[in-house]
């Protein structure tokens, strides 16, 4: 019987089981008896187990959510949080412990009002209103409440222009296949986004890395490109760049801007991180419109299971181009994931949800900042992600991908310079991401193991 080996202690002990309760859970959890994220049996059943009043185990299980050591969820009971660090990786992938996530906000007030808000829409959708075919792009009311969410970052967006689609990766697939002609190449960043690299492959898309400096892609790089080589467009990640945590100052989108329409070649902008910032400079939509096509999505804030993306198209043409593009590869975005986002967005519950993820990324930036000082950490004060260069290391026994597949195993959410490298020289760094299901306490334990992994390195001891 669960919980059932708890029962000697909890009449032996000389603490009142409410006190001894969380102790006992600490401890499980400890000794791996309970996995974090574990379903904890209703109060109810547990209390009949331990031969306790019911009250007893409820004041028990409160104490225990103080300390952290549980969640729970309305309509899901209560689960095990523990520490994420250590955890082995799940269901044979390492995904969960790669993608760039953003962080859980779990048991904050604004996920208590996004699932009520959840369970009040899909309680008075009708049910054959979301299982039906519809329009590519989302019906009008996505696409204006789309419109609108844009315009705080361009103010020339129109519900004509945009279109919802499954994903920021399916509206790249989409792009890359309608842009660019047998022959030509994709202009590129030298590290990229690794799935833009999987698609280019998928599709058999040559891609024409352009080299970096601390502010981003250079243009000079660009525009030789353009004198040189058969361009079909050019893919950038203006804010928040991934991996580097870059973003592009005003006047190297207005350079980039600017050769574009010299050479009259298409920009693919990929805003992912675009609203993490509190500012950021103008797009690249801004100064190329009838050029650009403006993708950002759902993932690096809201949520990246809900694959849910808007695409702003440089014309009424462009559009329709592309939303026949997307129509071949995706048939049509997720009904249920479109009502529900325009429903959160349309109601506000969206701008709550990303301000408390800012603020959350804005502790745990500061506090990489904090713990990685002295070893050239960059990170950024929304971001939630950390590129640490290893290059200018003068001892040369942190090899990136060996330090990544170290740190892996720990529960370190690290990726080597490799992974998103275009021109086969990357220089030698790796990606952390404190994120995704991390809490404040595994963010400490984890940057702990890299300070730890790079001391061991220094000292010539190998890594763990």
């Amino acid at each position: 019987m669960p919980f059932s080996h708890w029962i000697p202690r909890l009449r032996s002990s000389e603490l009142p089981a409410y006190q001894l309760i969380p102790e006992l859970l600490s401890e499980d959890l400890r000794n791996g008896r309970l996995a974090p994220r574990e379903r904890l049996p209703p109060l109810r059943d547990l209390a009949q187990v331990l031969g306790l009043n019911y009250t007893t185990v409820v004041r028990g299980f409160a104490q225990a959510r103080e300390r952290g050591l549980i969640a729970s969820r309305p309509g899901l009971g209560s689960y095990a949080r523990g520490s994420f660090i250590g955890l082995p990786l799940r269901g044979g992938t390492g995904a969960e412990m790669t993608m760039n996530m953003p962080p859980e906000l779990v048991g904050h007030p604004a996920e208590q009002r996004l699932q009520e808000a959840a369970a009040q829409w899909m309680a008075q959708m009708p049910l054959h209103d979301v299982m039906r075919y519809q329009d590519f792009g989302g019906s009008a009311q996505d696409r204006e409440v789309a419109a609108r969410w844009l315009r705080q970052w361009l103010q020339e967006a129109s519900a004509e222009r945009v279109l919802v689609c499954p994903g920021i990766h399916s509206a790249l697939t989409a792009l890359v296949s309608l842009l660019i002609r047998p022959g030509q190449s994709l202009c590129v960043e030298a590290l990229a986004y690794p799935g833009l690299k999987a698609i280019a492959a998928q599709l058999g898309t040559q891609l024409h890395p352009l080299p970096m400096d601390e502010q981003g892609v250079l243009p000079e790089a660009f525009e030789a490109a353009c004198k040189t080589t058969p361009v079909g467009a050019l893919y950038v990640c203006p804010n928040l760049h991934n991996p580097t945590v870059v973003s592009l100052p005003m006047r190297r989108r207005e350079q980039l801007a600017d050769i574009a329409l010299r050479y009259s070649i298409p920009i693919i902008e990929d805003d992912a991180y675009g609203m993490l910032p509190v500012a950021v400079p103008p797009p690249l939509a801004d100064f190329a419109p009838g050029l650009t096509y403006y993708i950002t999505g759902m993932s690096k804030w809201l949520g990246a299971g809900l694959r849910h993306a808007y695409v702003l198209a440089p014309t009424a043409a462009a559009t329709q181009r592309l939303a026949g593009a997307l129509r071949a590869m995706t048939v049509m975005a997720s009904t249920v994931s479109m009502g529900l986002v325009t429903h959160w967005l349309e109601s506000g519950l969206g701008q709550t949800w990303l301000e408390a993820i800012r603020a959350e990324c804005e502790w745990r930036s500061a506090f990489a900042r904090s713990q990685l000082e002295g070893l050239g950490a960059r990170t950024h004060p929304q971001g939630f992600h950390v590129w640490l260069p290893l290059q200018d290391r003068d001892d040369g026994r942190c090899p990136s991908a060996d330090l990544a597949a170290a740190l892996r195993p720990l529960g370190v959410a690290a990726v080597a310079s490799q992974a998103f490298s275009t021109d086969r020289v990357p220089p030698e760094g790796i990606r952390l991401c404190l994120g995704g299901a991390l809490t404040r306490d595994d963010c400490g334990r984890a940057l702990q193991a890299v300070v730890d992994a790079l001391a061991r390195c220094r000292e010539g001891a190998g890594l763990p």
